[in-house]
């Protein structure tokens, strides 16, 4: 899995001539053209900021996930508890690994997802470009699955294991090597998979669609679009947040159980587990409301910030081109 992934990152980044030249040329040096290092950098700043700024929202959450019988009263409840019990500095458990971490997946994700879709659209064809998007989406998901687990590993263990509480990145990730190994960093893949993908791929293709839509609505009805670009990328990421948490929940609550014990357990006996102790398939939608919360935050200050940062490195607006 790793290596093909990494393999067709490769072939992406190195201009893929042999997928290029099989399409028009006009498609072959729009897809060439694409890869432009703007939307790394507006996508790593975007996601730092916006996953740095919720981490309090997705310690509780990751805390109701990981002991579902003690914080069973709901996000607000569960805050005071850990409040009470932790103090304040609780709820900035594992943020050095979420900032390096989503800064870093947050670059390659928005990034490959960018210079991936001329290519899946030349690659494709056809009048519609959804499902282009959608390979593209889950081309970039992929890649940033295998870079974010081991921040994601170290995340999860400051805020769930007793062990960890209170490290830093820099201490928590050689305890987590000397006590398992490196590779066992990536013993999570699969669940990152499970969560990343329908992720990235609910979030950035339904941005685009929406916002492509909102666009030419406004220009339908002789509005400005320029003049209309904050409140359709605000309605777009909402959007998008609806559509990136429902489908991805069930990922994160497989993601969360896979690191907070690290007892080796496989992908699916990781699935069974929570089938059978967290109440069947409700057990998979453990803490939805707080996270909801947490990924329409994020997602909304996300995207907003990522289409502020293209325009200020020279870029147009998502959906207006």
């Amino acid at each position: 899995m790793k290596t093909s992934v990494l393999s067709s990152l490769a072939l992406i980044l190195s201009g893929s001539s042999n997928a290029i030249a099989s399409g028009p040329a006009s498609a072959a040096a729009n897809a060439a053209k694409s890869f432009d290092y703007r939307y790394f950098v507006a996508g790593g700043v975007c996601a730092a900021t916006s996953h740095g700024i919720t981490t309090p929202i997705d310690v509780v959450k990751t805390k109701m996930q990981a002991e579902p019988d003690v914080y069973n009263e709901g996000m607000a409840s569960a805050c005071m508890s850990i409040l009470k019990t932790d103090g304040p500095s609780a709820l900035l458990g594992g943020l050095g690994p979420t900032v390096v971490g989503y800064g870093i997946e947050g670059a390659m994700k928005f990034g490959v997802y960018e210079i991936s879709k001329p290519i899946m659209v030349n690659l494709i064809g056809g009048e519609s470009n959804t499902f282009a998007f959608i390979l593209a989406s889950i081309m970039a998901g992929s890649v940033a699955s295998i870079l974010l687990c081991p921040m994601e590993s170290a995340r999860i263990r400051v805020v769930t294991d007793p062990e960890y509480k209170g490290m830093g990145l820099l201490q928590t990730l050689p305890k987590l090597i000397n006590e398992s190994g490196l590779l066992n960093l990536f013993a999570g893949i699969y669940a990152m998979l499970s969560k990343q993908v329908p992720y990235t791929m609910a979030k950035q293709v339904s941005f685009d669609i929406v916002a492509t839509f909102l666009y030419q609505f406004l220009n339908g009805k002789g509005l400005k679009a320029e003049d209309m670009k904050w409140v359709v990328s605000v309605l777009s990421a909402f959007v998008a947040s609806i559509f990136a948490c429902i489908s991805s929940q069930p990922g994160d609550m497989i993601l969360t159980e896979t690191y907070k014990n690290a007892n080796g357990a496989s992908f699916f006996g990781v699935i069974m587990h929570i089938f059978n102790t967290k109440g069947g398939v409700s057990g998979f939608f453990t803490g939805t409301g707080a996270r909801i919360v947490h990924v329409s935050s994020i997602i909304t200050s996300q995207l907003v910030i990522y289409d502020i940062v293209k325009q200020a490195l020279g870029l147009p607006a998502t959906g207006s081109h």
